[in-house]
């Protein structure tokens, strides 16, 4: 990790826009584009005065449609410059997505290694804003299962600018998706000056001996909260932030669970297909003999997203992630559960 020692206390939201501005400083070739992100700086002001920092050559506002901005943005990214479009919302992107499968993540195989495509696809996503329909959607399983694009999820601040500098510095597509709920809900201290992360590196956010719990994103937070609580109970969780879904860091993970025997998984998508089930699968293939219980998932129901209504009965929070954690714990007193939305 490169980093200056020089700090300023930002929101994510606003880590954001330091590492765009950032980048944008440093490489001219670095140019934005998306709907309402110049003038009015983006939907969540994520973009907020760069339109005057650097001019409508560079950041561009376009017309409402997201096939045809992802669709630009590849166009650039051939022609040597290092596109960041912009989609409003991960539900709304769904129109790009032939655009991103088909033309962005086989660039590189097509051309037989000739062409790339360094291009970085940001918008929020997740639940929690109590947004309609199509506002928050938790689908990054769609593009990790696809080989040729990264993604990419931050947590924190500090992760989101060095994150962010990363994958505009990748020579390949980044699917950088933003958690909305927790764009102005913390503050930290992030490095002023130059600051990356690198992709496909997990993190452990906290020490523990008793179980490890995997996740990413806004879910980190309720995560960690689940783990305060419930070392008064005497249970030490270690708590693993994932930060980029694809290519995982395995290493990381398996390490982890190898030290505790016992792990559960924490996503907000709707648990079928879920990446819980792929991590799962891939922790037991490589640590199956460390493990004293079988490894339990909290996520979202398989239902669409609610209204907000039943938002917070939807997204796991700290009561359900307990419940599952102790569980694990008990194992094999108890038994493994599988939580419906019966």
């Amino acid at each position: 990790m490169a980093s200056t020692d020089e700090t300023e206390t930002l929101k994510l939201v606003e880590a954001v826009r330091a590492g765009l501005e950032s980048e944008m400083e440093r490489d001219d070739d670095v140019v934005l584009l998306g709907e309402d992100i110049g003038k009015n700086g983006g939907v969540f002001r994520a973009t907020d005065g760069l339109y005057e920092e650097f001019g409508d050559d560079r950041v561009i506002d376009t017309p409402l449609s997201e096939c045809g901005i992802v669709g630009t943005a590849i166009g650039l990214s051939l022609n040597s410059l290092r596109p960041v479009p912009e989609l409003q919302f991960l539900g709304f992107g769904y129109p790009a997505f032939e655009q991103i499968i088909n033309h962005a993540a086989r660039m590189r195989s097509r051309s037989l290694g000739k062409c790339n495509c360094p291009l970085t696809i940001r918008t929020p996503y997740g639940g929690g804003i109590r947004a309609p329909e199509h506002h928050s959607e938790s689908t990054e399983a769609f593009f990790a299962h696809y080989p040729g694009i990264k993604v990419v999820v931050p947590s924190t601040p500090a992760n989101t600018k060095g994150l962010l500098t990363s994958a505009i510095r990748d020579p390949d597509p980044v699917m950088f998706l933003e958690p909305a709920r927790i764009y102005r809900s913390l503050s930290e201290p992030v490095p002023t000056g130059e600051h990356t992360v690198p992709l496909g590196s997990a993190t452990v956010r906290r020490e523990g001996s008793d179980v490890s719990l995997f996740t990413w994103g806004a879910m980190v937070h309720e995560t960690m909260d689940t783990a305060e609580a419930l070392a008064a109970e005497g249970i030490e969780c270690e708590v693993v932030d994932f930060q980029t879904l694809s290519p995982l860091d395995t290493d990381t993970a398996v390490g982890s669970l190898e030290k505790t025997g016992r792990g559960v998984v924490v996503h907000e998508a709707p648990r079928m297909a879920g990446l819980g089930a792929e991590i799962v699968s891939t922790l037991q293939e490589d640590a199956l003999l460390k493990l004293e219980a079988p490894i339990e998932r909290v996520t979202g129901f398989d239902v669409p997203f609610p209204l907000y209504q039943h938002e917070d009965y939807y997204l796991p929070g700290i009561e359900r992630i307990a419940d599952t954690v102790r569980r694990v714990v008990a194992f094999p007193e108890e038994g493994p559960t599988t939580i419906t939305a019966d």
